[in-house]
């Protein structure tokens, strides 16, 4: 697992230091790749840890954020840099982040950043391809995170805060394993 999230890391890196000249197509073709590939991953990381609650929560959280976001293409219907209908927000960045989102809250940062740094670089793919503007970006990728936050667990919380008392007072318990 290691060894694939260097290789993640690695590859985000140079998509980074890739020109802003590149062609349209390029990052069009990144961005399409990322969109379905970093879900797909995420479905294939659940698998492989047999997390099949996992499993339903990744559908979860990507169901709930592309309905949103067509929801939101279909009725506020803006234009694109390139001319084209229905940009706001980024449906490939929803998607992208969903994932990524995913599997940062259930497994953990250590899993979850490569994830969400080729998220952002879909993002950045799109307003390279001329797709979208940058703020269908930031909205896509808030509906994306936002509901892993409302869809997805912690497989083991390592932290965990407790409350309790009575009328005579109270307490808070942290415990926290890293």
């Amino acid at each position: 697992m290691r060894k694939s999230l260097k290789y993640i890391t690695f590859s985000t890196c140079l998509v980074a230091m890739a020109p802003a000249h590149a062609s349209d197509k390029f990052w069009q073709t990144y961005a399409d790749i990322g969109a379905i590939g970093i879900p797909v991953a995420a479905g294939a990381i659940s698998l492989a840890r047999d997390d099949r609650q996992g499993l339903l929560q990744l559908g979860l959280t990507g169901g709930s954020s592309i309905l949103v976001t067509e929801a939101l293409k279909l009725s506020i219907d803006s234009t694109r840099p390139n001319g084209e209908s229905h940009s706001f927000p980024s449906g490939h960045t929803t998607s992208a982040f969903a994932g990524a989102g995913y599997l940062r809250v259930r497994y953990g940062w250590q899993v979850g950043l490569p994830f969400e740094l080729l998220a952002a670089t879909v993002g950045f793919a799109r307003v390279q391809s001329r797709n979208h503007h940058w703020y269908d970006v930031v909205a896509g990728a808030a509906i994306g995170e936002g509901a892993a936050q409302i869809f997805t667990h912690r497989l083991n919380p390592a932290v965990r805060v407790g409350m309790g008392g009575d009328s005579h007072g109270g307490m808070v318990s942290l415990d926290a394993r890293f």
